[in-house]
């Protein structure tokens, strides 16, 4: 399963410990990141992961081509919902993305944690048939 892990500034260290916590579960995925927060991951965790564009150079548009590309699988996004960001538009079409092609999306912690476990379960599978039947339609 294909993974991006993004965190807004005031985030990444939550977002850290979030991986540090469930680093038995992300090990068996492939991780993809935005720029500071890729590198932060791999230093903390010793976690292999692509790294895009720091977000507001624009690493949130990359990941957002890989969903539109069928290449994303789950977004753990924690944003800070408190603090103006500069590059907003991005991250609003980011979601938007994630509702169109029904890629699961956690913007904060405890969405993160279910969404997670749910995966550890082998219950996301949805990104899977909807990628199946796309395929069989020519799409």
């Amino acid at each position: 399963m294909n993974i991006a892990l993004i965190a807004h500034d005031k985030k990444k260290d939550n977002l850290i410990r979030f991986v540090q916590k469930y680093k038995s579960i992300f090990t068996n995925h492939q991780l993809f990141a935005t720029g500071t927060t890729g590198q932060r991951i791999i230093d903390e965790t010793g976690l292999d992961v692509h790294r895009f564009q720091s977000g507001p150079l624009g690493g949130d548009q990359e990941i957002g081509a890989f969903i539109a590309n069928h290449k994303m699988d789950l977004i753990l996004f924690f944003r800070d919902p408190l603090t103006a960001q500069p590059h907003e538009p991005d991250v609003s079409a980011l979601i938007r993305l994630c509702d169109v092609y029904s890629v699961p999306l956690a913007t904060n912690n405890g969405t993160a944690e279910i969404l997670v476990k749910a995966v550890e379960r082998g219950e996301v599978e949805n990104r899977s048939t909807l990628k199946k039947n796309e395929r069989e339609e020519g799409n």
